[in-house]
């Protein structure tokens, strides 16, 4: 397994690098174009874009201006839950990248089935080409194998860490071998948390944020892992995962032992 070298994002068919970018954090253009060279070409972004999204809008600007829009992957969250505020955040997002599509429209944090109404939109929207494909996020494991089997949405984003390990359960194994759907992991360092000293087993160091981004990518289910960066410096050294490449077994133990004992209780 190679991290350096890119994947199909499931049924998509988009290529992917195994290592997407997160756009809420801060980092400036030059950050996300630097990791866009590196192959890390799943950028996200939501439908409503102020302040410190502002480093990768106008890195997509950038990045389309040199004719490379086909290489770049861009999926925007909708976080509304609701067709017709949707609708003009969507038009507004769509606008503000300077973009005639997004790849994905993902719809954001739900912990139910979504209704029925607000499928029916993003089918809309993609019927008429103004989204490729339409994806969910949620930290409802068993929502994923049902929408799996009705076969409507293309990309999954799951929450899937080295203390938040149910995916490996209740998720991977129960979707189908064929048509998957793409895997899209999120908060590989558990907000912080496997990062800090305070919350380590007696006489452990705390993980670096690329053995977070391993241990994910070390999942052959999972098709790529969203970082976020604060600054330039933070983006070059998270990229050094690919690099780095899969967990040894040794590495695995420890930080599977580190995941347990920050998840705090007994696993079932």
């Amino acid at each position: 397994m190679n991290f350096q070298d890119k994947t199909i994002l499931g049924k998509t068919g988009l290529k992917v690098g195994r290592m997407g970018i997160a756009s809420s954090y801060g980092a400036p253009a030059e950050a996300y174009e630097e990791a866009f060279e590196k192959g890390c070409n799943y950028f996200t972004a939501g439908s409503f874009m102020r302040g410190r999204r502002a480093g990768i809008v106008k890195a997509i600007h950038n990045i389309v201006k040199k004719g490379k829009r086909e290489e770049l992957v861009v999926a925007m969250a909708e976080y509304t839950h609701n067709r017709f505020m949707g609708q003009p955040n969507f038009l507004r997002g769509l606008k503000k990248l300077g973009l005639e599509y997004v790849d994905v429209l993902f719809l954001g944090y739900y912990s139910r089935k979504p209704r029925a109404g607000l499928i029916s939109w993003a089918s809309t929207l993609k019927e008429k080409g103004l989204v490729r494909h339409i994806g969910i996020s949620s930290h409802n494991r068993s929502l994923f194998p049902v929408l799996a089997e009705e076969g409507i949405i293309d990309v999954f984003h799951v929450r899937y860490n080295a203390a938040n390990r149910g995916a490996e359960s209740d998720v991977f194994p129960q979707l189908p071998m064929e048509n998957k759907p793409g895997i899209v992991s999120f908060t590989a360092t558990r907000w912080g948390q496997l990062l800090n000293k305070k919350k380590m087993p007696p006489g452990e160091e705390p993980l670096s944020a690329s053995d977070c981004y391993r241990f994910v990518l070390s999942n052959p289910s999972v098709d790529l892992c969203l970082t976020g960066t604060r600054n330039h410096d933070m983006m070059r050294e998270n990229l050094k995962t690919l690099e780095l490449g899969p967990l040894t077994e040794e590495e695995m133990k420890r930080i599977r032992l580190i995941g347990d004992y920050v998840y705090g209780k007994p696993r079932a």
